[in-house]
């Protein structure tokens, strides 16, 4: 398996890696990827950031489910860091940098030139009683 620990990098490759956000209709937030493409070579640790706001007066709780395109891709990628790992709370009109740390493998299929990684929110603030909204 490949260890990014030891620094293998594909430096005759380059691929771009776009960021999309959305959020599920009901959220009112604010959140969007600071940075929208990046190049890197395979093998290559990255770190980004989404910006996140919660517009409401009052504390929410989001969850982030990721996606990655082209599907074949979704292997190849490989995060230490992400914000999607846990849910996020957030007060009313409180804002942070939600960052993520990853590389690509370098055995990513060389006819895939474009990797995608999309974040959707969930609101996942618990009712009281214990459901969920």
């Amino acid at each position: 398996a490949y260890d990014p620990t030891r620094g293998t990098v594909d430096k005759s490759r380059i691929v771009t890696v776009e960021f999309l956000a959305t959020k599920n209709a009901q959220i009112p937030w604010q959140f969007y990827p600071l940075t929208v493409k990046i190049q890197l070579h395979p093998g290559e640790i990255k770190r980004v950031s989404f910006y996140a706001e919660n517009s409401t007066d009052h504390k929410m709780v989001v969850q982030a489910i990721p996606s990655v395109t082209p599907a074949i891709a979704a292997r190849y990628v490989q995060k230490t860091e992400c914000f999607c790992f846990t849910q996020q709370q957030l007060n009313g009109h409180e804002h942070r940098d939600m960052p993520i740390v990853f590389h690509l493998d370098p055995d990513l299929p060389h006819d895939v030139n474009t990797v995608t990684l999309s974040y959707t929110l969930f609101d996942v603030t618990p009712l009281k009683g214990g459901k969920h909204a």
